[in-house]
């Protein structure tokens, strides 16, 4: 049986952009009750709104499921991206795979790459995990003897990463883009099926 708030994020599925009213009367509970839950789904980044205009008088909010809500509902595009990666790597070289993963990373860190330019590698870690979690990452870092340890607490492609450990590669990419170091002096580390980690051996 599904939980109150599992029925909310299926109703957000299946109607993006409804109402409170809508989402109470769909689920079967109150209005107060679907306003809690939507509460504590937007503190954990599943659920967003916006105001829209609704005829005369003041906007109201409607709810719609962010990126991460999303993760929650992969069969149909989690398939045709698996499809379509599976497809790339029937066609093309692996050489030609890794170029195009660097490029999808290269591309993400031209817009933020300037911001970056005058910080130190501290800072620069400090504002990585910033930028990554607007690209609906989560990650901590630590520093060790020999460097830093970056860890990824949720990835919005792990699912994908299952069947396609090159995505990793865009992540390797762009941890390198946005610090300023090489590629070689970053180890990519799979703790569990669903979360990696990097090591930077620079402790510049």
């Amino acid at each position: 049986m599904k939980s109150t708030r599992e029925k909310v994020l299926q109703t957000l599925a299946s109607n993006p952009r409804s109402t409170i009213i809508e989402i109470a009367e769909a689920v079967g509970i109150n209005a107060i009750s679907v306003r809690h839950h939507l509460t504590n789904l937007q503190a954990a980044n599943l659920v967003s709104a916006d105001e829209e205009r609704h005829g005369v008088g003041r906007p109201r909010l409607v709810y719609y499921l962010t990126d991460q809500g999303l993760e929650k509902f992969p069969t149909r595009y989690y398939r045709l991206t698996n499809n379509l990666i599976e497809q790339i790597k029937e066609t093309l070289p692996e050489s030609e795979v890794k170029k195009l993963f660097r490029g999808m990373a290269d591309k993400l860190s031209e817009e933020y790459q300037p911001v970056f330019e005058s910080l130190n590698l501290e800072d620069r870690l400090a504002l990585l995990k910033n930028v990554m979690e607007k690209e609906g990452y989560e990650l901590d870092w630590t520093r060790k003897t020999e460097g830093y340890e970056i860890q990824e607490l949720a990835c919005p492609f792990y699912q994908i990463g299952k069947d396609h450990p090159e995505i990793c590669l865009f992540d390797k990419s762009l941890i390198s883009n946005l610090l300023s170091v090489s590629e070689e002096d970053i180890t990519h580390i799979r703790r569990s099926d669903n979360h990696c980690a990097f090591h930077i051996k620079q402790t510049i």
